[in-house]
């Protein structure tokens, strides 16, 4: 079997095996979670070859590892897989974070085990599919496929109000997966008007000059199915009650990769595909974006929830990645991919932390902890090296990406740049005073002081991730050049974009006519013999 499909199957394949091992009395349960962690484990290994097999020379900037085959002809709809230098790192994050997430539920999902095992397994293949899909219909497959196992992780695995948090997340997302279906279904419509044939390819619909007013619908439509997934101001009502709800491992993945799906996708979609609205609509998606990242941070201030905190946390930073890639630069967009990888490693290592505190105590108040320095010192380090890091500290990981979209920021609009930096300082704010009364003081309740140090589990979680928090900030050229040459050429196709393929005479009447076409502005559509 070809390499991509390899890597994105082989965990749907092991999540029935991992099914059908489990018993009723669950006493096979430890061997369904080794099986388990053996296929991500797997998995990951693969991602790592596909890597080192990547070409991130210049002139490796377009897809690689294509795999190509018609799955439904009449629709133009094939089964289409190819990698660039962004996707690729996304799909190394995911095989990194997905046994981290197994092995943080060894000991706190003790109920129907093999089936929490499985949908573990079938979710990380929808998130793989959606990092690898340059069919928009496959993408779209993969896009809802994966939603089904997250509402089952919340909605059987979660605390108090799981069933709350989990109908609120499947009904926010699918609002926009709906949109975006009509929208995908209308370019392949366009693509039949232009050519007679139908066509979900995502390189053949880069191709197309779509007329101006369908552009606007359509951009709409994407965005906004983006935007909630992001989630990005004030689209973000369902992320605070799905982080609070979820399962460790639900939150691990749900802030280390589902959230990266809204922002990947506007970078391979909503700006490539619609680059005149795209930059018509940036500032306003900027705003947003701003506003999210200062109101992010006050909220999260005020909490007193550590894992509401981190959950308000996250809008307030996926804020930074939106603003990066409406700056439309090459820093700023080299920087959002850069967040991105960031954000999936250190909140989801605040998420562990949170939860190792949380199994100890079974309560996540900040006021019931205070004086950890002298009982749990390792967990202490590894905590403050994780919250350094979400905070932007030079020579840690979060600082290359904030920096960098900073500096995009800057050269697009200083004032977007001036009002982000202020989400810096209230992030270190807001972090380090958590940090400070979770960790420092005197022990004012004997649970705490009979609290233990890191098992030997929870170091194989943890220094992972510390040590990737450490390898990104010290050495991200390596990252870097391998997003660099599809960094390019993505701006390159936003800001120059040429397009090849058109409209066939009288074809547009079908969509109605283009009100900007008469006031002497460049033809939208072309019309041919």
């Amino acid at each position: 079997m070809p390499m991509l499909s390899l890597i994105v199957f082989l965990p749907l394949a092991g999540a029935p095996v991992a099914l059908v091992t489990g018993d009723r009395e669950g006493e096979r349960d430890a061997l369904v979670r080794w099986l388990s962690l053996a296929v991500s484990l797997v998995v990951f290994a693969l991602t790592l070859m596909l890597c080192a097999g990547f070409d991130a020379s210049p002139a490796g900037a377009e897809f690689q590892f294509i795999e190509k085959r018609e799955w439904i002809p009449a629709f133009g709809i094939s089964y289409h897989l190819g990698v660039d230098g962004i996707s690729l790192l996304l799909i190394v994050l995911t095989g990194f974070l997905t046994p981290i997430a197994l092995l943080s539920s060894w000991g706190s999902v003790t109920k129907r085990t093999p089936a929490f095992s499985f949908f573990i397994l079938a979710l990380e293949t929808g998130m793989l599919g959606v990092f690898a899909s340059l069919d928009l219909f496959l993408f779209y497959v993969f896009w809802d496929a994966m939603l089904v196992p997250m509402y089952f992780l919340i909605g059987v695995w979660g605390y108090d109000r799981r069933i709350y948090a989990a109908v609120k997340f499947i009904l926010y997302t699918m609002a926009g997966s709906v949109l975006m279906l009509i929208a995908i279904i209308g370019l392949a419509y366009l693509h039949y008007s232009a050519t007679g044939a139908y066509s979900f390819n995502l390189l053949d619909l880069y191709r197309l000059d779509i007329p101006r007013n369908l552009s606007v619908w359509f951009f709409l439509a994407f965005t906004l199915a983006f935007a909630i997934k992001v989630p990005l101001f004030p689209f973000h009502t369902w992320l605070p009650d799905a982080h609070v709800e979820a399962p460790t491992a639900g939150s691990v993945i749900l802030a280390g990769v589902l959230l990266k799906m809204g922002t990947y996708g506007l970078v391979r979609f909503s700006f490539p595909l619609f680059p005149d609205v795209a930059a018509a609509f940036a500032p306003y998606l900027a705003v947003l974006a701003v506003v999210g990242i200062v109101y992010g941070a006050l909220v999260a201030m005020v909490q007193p929830d550590m894992k509401k905190l981190v959950a308000y946390s996250s809008v307030s930073h996926l804020g930074f990645v939106v603003l990066g890639i409406c700056a439309m630069n090459v820093q700023g967009m080299q920087g959002a991919v850069y967040q991105m990888l960031n954000h999936g490693v250190s909140t989801g290592g605040l998420f562990l932390i949170v939860g190792m505190l949380s199994d100890r105590r079974h309560t996540r108040l900040i006021s019931e902890f205070g004086g950890l320095k002298k009982v749990t010192p390792q967990l202490v380090a590894a905590f403050l090296i994780i919250t350094l890091a979400s905070i932007a500290m030079p020579g840690l990981n979060g600082f290359i990406g904030e920096f960098l979209i900073l500096v995009g920021a800057w050269r697009w609009d200083p004032r977007y740049a001036a009002i982000a930096a202020t989400g810096v300082i209230l992030s270190a704010v807001y972090m380090l005073w958590m940090f400070q009364r979770v960790n420092y003081g005197p022990v004012t309740k004997d649970e705490n002081g009979r609290m233990k140090d890191l098992s030997t589990r929870e170091w194989t979680i943890l220094v992972p991730i510390v040590a990737m928090s450490i390898l990104m900030g010290l050495l991200p050229a390596p990252f870097l050049r391998a997003m660099e040459p599809s960094v390019n050429r993505v701006v390159e196709r936003v800001i120059n974009r040429q397009p090849a393929v058109v409209l066939k005479k009288g074809s547009g009447a079908f969509f109605g006519s283009d009100p900007t076409a008469e006031k002497g502005s460049r033809p939208l559509f072309h019309h041919v013999d």
